[in-house]
């Protein structure tokens, strides 16, 4: 399975943190784990991750899009 990843962002960081008092992002809808581990993630690992999110799209980066 070919990766989309470089259609996206190089990560879904919006520089809107809250990791250290929330187990899930505000900004970016990734857990504390995903945020920490991003660069050690697989193309597999990331997009999953985006999917999630996008699926989601309760994080600020999707509210904002939508505006």
């Amino acid at each position: 399975m070919s990766s989309n990843l470089h259609d996206l962002p190089d990560s879904p960081c919006i520089g809107v943190c809250s990791t250290l008092f929330d187990d899930v992002c505000k900004g970016c809808g990734r857990t504390a784990a995903e945020v920490s581990n991003w660069v050690f993630l697989t193309d597999e690992e990331k997009r999953a991750v985006w999917t999630r999110i996008e699926s989601e799209g309760t994080a600020m980066r999707f509210k904002y899009d939508k505006l």
